[in-house]
């Protein structure tokens, strides 16, 4: 008995540990305009940072080195208001009450199974979800920014909702839960910002009371002497600042190869084929595979066919999962060509089983 509980609790022991840097931050001690600072970011890195969550704001904080001024981040205003998930995911399904959405509010609830804008400064129930995916209700009445930051430091984020049978799924765990069909907070917002790499990250860190400015004159910057939360500047004109740029992790290969080839092309040209071994990371994997022209891509993730477990090219075991329905749960045939692990580059971009000679673009890391 003791042996056969070992070696899952070494699984445990080994998925609790695992960790992975999502980006390398630099910071740039030069006074720039916004518009001056992207340049060269992009010239000499990828772009101006981007930032995805709070684990991101801790690391591009521990770079910054001045506390007495602002320093640019790559977060700019436009005239265009557009939606998205707090938790960074795709907006590929939305499900309006007939006539919404209405109005000038920017937040959204859900009452008796359909959607409305809602002001985000008014408090409602809402839902977070966990880890394991799994649903959480708040029985505490907060606005949409407090829950979406008690979601964050308690689980995940707030819910998000992508195809029909998510929406259905959350409407009768509301209903479990909630016989009165008052409004709850759902994590669907729009703002006008937009990230300098086009990046679908809907991570906000205002201060109280900003932004301020004219939403096509606007930048973002990081203060550290206000905790790191971000002010808005004039974009150009006076307004020089030093600044952050970031070295992506993840790079898209267009080349169509097996498995085995696009292994030997990233460990020549770059580190390792990806490994996806946390939510954020799937959420960078799903800012970077929209750029490939093959319906799925190539992880660094492949099925141990004598022990019918699947493991990543580092060796970490397989702890975050993503897996479309059907896929890497079940025992793959041993007898048939080898399996290996891709990520579809449309729909939900969940990863699905393959044969390992099937030709596909791939990812590739950079750290």
């Amino acid at each position: 008995m003791a042996q056969s509980l070992y070696f899952p609790l070494l699984l445990m022991a080994l998925c609790s540990i695992s960790e992975c840097v999502q980006r390398q931050y630099h910071f740039i001690n030069e006074m720039k305009n916004w518009t001056e600072a992207q340049r060269y970011c992009r010239e000499k890195y990828t772009d101006l940072a981007t930032v995805h969550n709070m684990n991101d704001m801790i690391q591009l904080n521990k770079t910054v080195n001045v506390n007495d001024r602002g320093v640019w981040i790559g977060l700019q205003g436009t005239n265009d208001s557009k939606w998205h998930w707090s938790s960074g995911d795709p907006v590929l399904f939305l499900d309006w009450a007939s006539g919404q959405p209405t109005g000038s509010d920017n937040c959204t609830v859900l009452s008796n199974g359909q959607w409305f804008v809602g002001a985000c400064n008014i408090s409602w129930f809402f839902i977070c979800y966990n880890m394991s995916g799994g649903l959480v209700y708040v029985n505490q009445s907060m606005n949409w920014t407090d829950a979406q930051s008690y979601c964050r430091q308690n689980h995940i984020d707030l819910v998000s909702v992508r195809n029909q049978n998510e929406s259905q799924q959350l409407e009768k765990f509301i209903n479990d839960r909630n016989s009165s069909g008052s409004a709850v907070w759902i994590g669907l917002f729009r703002d006008p910002w937009q990230w300098s790499d086009q990046s679908n990250s809907s991570f906000r860190y205002w201060k109280t009371s900003k932004p301020s400015l004219p939403d096509n004159e606007h930048c973002a910057a990081t203060e550290k002497f206000n905790q790191g939360q971000w002010g808005d500047y004039l974009c150009s004109g006076k307004w020089q600042l030093p600044f952050v740029c970031h070295e992506d992790k993840l790079i898209v290969i267009q080349q169509n190869l097996s498995w085995s080839e696009a292994l030997r092309y990233c460990r020549q040209n770059h580190v390792d084929l990806v490994s996806v071994q946390s939510v954020e990371m799937q959420y960078e994997v799903m800012n970077v595979v929209k750029l490939a022209s093959t319906e799925a891509v190539w992880l660094g993730l492949h099925n141990y066919c004598s022990m019918n477990m699947w493991l990543w090219l580092s060796g970490d075991m397989v702890c975050y999962q993503n897996w479309a329905p059907g896929n890497g749960s079940t025992p793959e045939n041993c007898n048939l060509e080898k399996r290996k692990g891709a990520v579809q580059s449309g729909g939900d971009q969940t990863w699905i089983s393959l044969p390992e000679s099937r030709r596909l673009n791939f990812i590739c890391t950079n750290y």
